[in-house]
């Protein structure tokens, strides 16, 4: 692979996160390729230095011809980020086959046609190690044993394994909740504290962590620049090393809108479910996707978010530089300039 000027791959490039690993990788001078779906907007992707890869994930011989044609040598790109993913979905069995079947055809296609990277960075999600010690509030850790219980979360070990067992030069991240501009889950939230409401579930204490998107993108290309020795085959929990309260959200939220009144409204769990049960049969009805739903409540009921990012931060260097309060200053004002529109 060339020597001169390291290439990279970044599939899923055109969401939310996509587009700051694109950005990021150019910074660096990374000779950088975005791999988007025929119908992905190129909103976030508008830098004329960027390469695209259009790619048929479903169909294996479609994405092999694709990434022979737009392969910046014979063996291919230096490095590959995997960002695409499905959080949420109009039928069940779609986050099995986005999340799982499309990583799985893509693997066997680099294979198969000798482009395997140099790394390979998968980003997964905290939800494939299901529910943490919600007695004692003891942080999610690399020892944690896996048992997810969503569907989600599920996609999401499967396609864990399908690396595992591929023999790929594979670095798995496992990312808390991921926040900042365009991210439209956190705006849901944003935009009701400017209502002045603030709903949270449950009335037991929850713990929540956030890593902001910079930072995570950060720790992507600390990952990929590190010895293979240290980084290759491993998984790391990818957060901000401290966790917040509804409470402490609410109030950064607030403060950076300018909002001096907020109504906290806590609902019981057994309302939540009936109202995502009944989002999730009304978007299906008409064939779209639903930021509440029956797998979402599983990951709303859970209590503890808290992380152990030590591993990260010995193998490569991971110090996050956003605190929730930055973060959200800058995602707040980053709303406010949309309503300004």
């Amino acid at each position: 692979m060339s020597e001169s000027k390291k290439t990279i791959l970044v599939i899923g490039a055109g969401g939310f996160i996509g587009g700051f690993i694109a950005q990021k990788a150019l910074a660096l001078g990374y000779e950088t390729w975005a791999g988007v779906r025929a119908t992905t907007s190129r909103r976030y992707l508008q830098d004329p230095r960027l390469h695209f890869v259009v790619l048929d994930y479903g169909n294996a011989d479609a994405v092999a011809e694709a990434l022979r044609a737009a392969a910046p040598t014979p063996e291919g790109w230096d490095y590959i980020i995997w960002n695409l993913g499905a959080t949420k979905v109009a039928h069940p069995e779609d986050f099995d086959r986005i999340n799982y079947q499309y990583l799985m055809n893509f693997v066997k296609v680099l294979r198969r046609e000798n482009l395997v990277p140099r790394k390979l960075l998968y980003m997964s999600s905290l939800s494939a190690l299901g529910p943490g010690d919600e007695k004692g509030y003891a942080p999610l850790n690399a020892d944690t044993v896996p048992r997810p219980n969503t569907l989600y979360g599920l996609s999401k070990i499967k396609a864990e394994m399908c690396l595992e067992k591929s023999n790929m030069p594979w670095i798995i991240f496992r990312p808390t909740g991921v926040y900042g501009p365009h991210e439209k889950d956190y705006l849901m939230m944003i935009e009701s504290i400017d209502r002045h409401i603030d709903v949270s579930m449950g009335f037991r204490r929850q713990m929540l962590t956030f890593i902001y998107v910079e930072d995570l993108v950060d720790a992507m290309f600390l990952a990929l620049a590190a010895p293979a020795e240290k980084v290759l085959h491993h998984k790391y929990i990818i957060s901000e090393d401290r966790a917040y309260t509804q409470a402490e959200f609410r109030a950064l939220v607030a403060r950076h809108l300018g909002t001096k009144c907020v109504m906290p409204v806590r609902l019981p769990m057994w309302t939540v479910w009936v109202v995502s049960a009944a989002a999730e049969k009304l978007a299906a009805a008409r064939g779209k996707t639903s930021t509440l739903n029956t797998d979402k409540y599983k990951i709303m009921r859970q209590r503890n978010w808290n992380c152990d990012i030590s591993d990260a931060k010995r193998d490569f260097g991971f110090a996050p530089q956003w605190s929730l309060d930055r973060g959200i200053a800058e995602t707040v004002r980053a709303y406010l300039a949309s309503k300004r529109k």
